[in-house]
């Protein structure tokens, strides 16, 4: 997550075209199961790691939060999200999810979108989440797949006229560093398996709840029929945790 790309002028002009940047919440293929496993809200504080554009935050506060912490390394994406949410009293800070350094059971939620693939040390980043969370708090975070993680390339396999035939799987046991492109720019992201995944969460004091591989909504798919293709394999992996104890 040091890697901030986000600040490259070229790439975020591109990421700021894509539908989730353009419509927020509701263009977010996943919006429709994310939400639903979300808390309420109301009274709660929240850390968001990764915020970008501040949607969650935004959301979460006119859900009645009390306090809405947002972290992103992005100047460029915390400049939108103060814009988006002017007049409500969100915190953002500029920092690596990595650096996070928040007092002993200061939140009752934290999550995170689309952020934990972009970071190296992920059980580390859980023993500081748990740390912060208060006990029974939750964590709910999506990330991408491993299925879709675990090849570099992240591409469909195609016939001769460009029709995507199917979403090749290979290397998935071997973990670590995948040099992908996104957005014409080459990104560095971390692949890990389920089994990684799930046991880190699990050493780190949680107890997982909810486990999800969202399809995209048909709503999503109408406005954006390219997203039809996301029905063949699993893009996103969603999960719904909450810290040990009473």
């Amino acid at each position: 997550m040091r890697e901030n790309k986000y600040d490259d002028p070229d790439f975020f002009e591109n990421y700021g075209q894509m539908p989730r940047s353009v419509g927020g919440l509701n263009a977010a293929g996943e919006w429709h199961v994310l939400q639903k496993m979300l808390p309420d809200f109301t009274g709660k504080n929240l850390l968001d790691l990764g915020c970008g554009f501040g949607w969650h935050c935004i959301y979460a506060k006119e859900q009645g939060a009390d306090l809405v912490v947002g972290v992103d390394l992005s100047e460029k994406m915390l400049n939108i999200a103060k814009a988006k949410s002017e007049g409500l009293q969100i915190k953002y800070l500029q920092q690596a999810i990595e650096d996070i350094d928040f007092s002993k059971e200061e939140f009752d939620v934290v999550m995170s979108s689309l952020a934990f693939h972009y970071v190296k040390d992920f059980q580390s980043i859980l023993q500081k989440i748990n740390y912060c969370l208060k006990p029974g708090g939750t964590l709910v975070f999506s990330q991408e797949h491993p299925i879709f993680t675990a090849r570099a390339e992240q591409d469909w396999i195609r016939n001769e006229k460009g029709e995507i035939l199917h979403w090749p799987v290979d290397q998935y046991q071997e973990q670590g560093i995948r040099q992908t492109s996104f957005l014409g720019h080459t990104v560095v992201k971390y692949h890990r398996t389920l089994e990684n995944i799930f046991n880190a969460l699990i050493a780190a004091g949680f107890v997982i709840q909810q486990v999800s591989e969202p399809k995209p909504s048909k709503e999503a798919i109408a406005a954006w029929p390219e997203m039809e293709a996301e029905n063949k394999r699993p893009i996103f992996l969603m999960i719904k945790a909450v810290k040990a104890g009473t």
